[in-house]
């Protein structure tokens, strides 16, 4: 395995850490500010939609430039927006450290999934894209236990500042240990990038990855009622149980991109098929306590199995420009977190329990499923063969000089 791989990993972990970490901390970050509750959800929400815009408007106007060196100018941005994050003196420029460290979230996943698909065979791009992305599960598992636990012992200003050290270690990470090929796909123009958008293969997958991963954070974004509510744990075991959630993270990550080289859209029918039985067998049993230790597990492993089945599907059919492509997903996997929420807090709002988000879930992974389908079926209408199979390569656009 190239070590440029475990350099991206590293910058995935503490993107990844930057992101969910905030959750834990809330409490104390809006008692230092003296701010509500609500304000202090905006240190989220602002991050989320800087997700959105970055990963679209950066990667754009970076096109041209090379890949390696747009990296390492998003890691520049992460350790600013995490610096002034540590040191802000109120919760004005605290918001801004967050906007700007999330604008490099996007841009880096998707220029990051391109530049690891780069360093290995053809046979093991999706395997490469996953270990990029195990960063962001680890996160999950270790950093956010230990980022909250150094927050509420040192003080919340701590977590920011170790997190400054890890972009810096991923910075140095990245200098040193990714080459990336010399007869690889270089970046080109703006309007070559766009042209991927071409393709109705490339909307579906959008698609697919705005409900597929829509349907599981519907059901997760309302776990703590769901468990404290209806499966009866003490609120002090939430901390722990989604511990064993991000485990499954973890590993569906590793498993799913194994599979996913074998064939994307195989490993994904299999894997939302699953996380729809998986979401409904929760919604069913969510009052026992052992079966949601295993829906939790089961949860995280069939969700994250997903993410690099659906990152090498877009990439694949927009392989000729699939940089702006890459970044668009991960602005779906962000729009598909909104959207799954949205419709987990109409299903409370109306009365239906704390159950509810679970079954919208599971009915949003349904319909992911469903556009699936139909894109693999047009795919192979449109050409033989696997539709996971990339188009032919457009000539190579020269890289100017700057």
């Amino acid at each position: 395995m190239p070590l440029g791989l475990i350099a991206l990993a590293l910058g995935g972990f503490g993107i990844g850490l930057t992101e969910f970490v905030i959750a834990g901390l809330l409490p104390e970050v809006a008692a230092s500010f003296s701010v509500s509750e609500a304000a202090a959800g905006w240190l989220i929400t602002g991050y989320a939609l800087g997700v959105v815009v970055g990963a679209l408007v950066l990667t754009a106007a970076t096109t041209r430039l090379p890949r390696k060196t747009v990296l390492l100018a998003l890691l520049v941005l992460f350790i600013a927006g995490n610096l002034l994050s540590a040191v802000a003196p109120d919760y004005g420029l605290m918001l801004t450290g967050r906007i700007v460290a999330a604008l490099c979230h996007g841009a880096f996943f998707g220029i990051g999934s391109v530049v690891a698909a780069g360093l290995v065979p053809p046979n093991r791009k999706a395997a490469a894209v996953a270990v990029m992305f195990t960063g962001l599960t680890a996160a999950n598992v270790l950093g956010v236990p230990l980022g909250t636990l150094l927050g509420q012992q040192l003080g919340w200003r701590s977590t920011f500042w170790a997190i400054t050290v890890v972009g810096v270690l991923a910075l140095l990470g990245i200098a040193v240990l990714v080459r990336i090929p010399r007869d690889s796909a270089g970046p080109g123009s703006l309007r070559y990038e766009l042209g991927a958008f071409r393709s109705g293969q490339v909307w579906l997958s959008l698609l697919v990855t705005v409900l597929g991963f829509g349907g599981m954070f519907g059901a997760f974004t309302y776990i703590a009622y769901t468990l404290t509510g209806v499966s009866g744990f003490p609120g002090a075991a939430v901390p722990w149980l989604l511990i064993l959630f991000g485990g499954g993270l973890f590993v569906g990550n590793i498993v799913g991109g194994r599979f996913a080289d074998r064939s994307v859209d195989r490993t994904l029918i299999t894997v939302l098929a699953g996380l729809a039985v998986v979401l409904a067998l929760f919604a069913l049993t969510a009052e026992s306590r052992p079966a949601t230790y295993v829906s939790l597990l089961l949860m995280g492993a069939f969700g994250f199995a997903t993410v690099p089945g659906l990152q090498t599907r877009v990439m694949s059919h927009a392989a000729h420009a699939p940089t702006l492509a890459s970044s668009a997903n991960i602005a779906a996997f962000n729009l598909g977190n909104a959207f799954g929420a949205w419709i987990g807090g109409l299903t409370i709002s109306a009365g239906l329990g704390y159950t509810s988000p679970i079954w919208a879930g599971a009915a949003i992974t349904v319909a992911a499923l469903a556009v699936l389908v139909v894109a693999r079926t047009a795919g192979r209408t449109r050409r033989p063969g696997d539709p996971s199979t990339p188009a032919p390569a457009a000539p190579r656009v020269p890289t100017p000089t700057v």
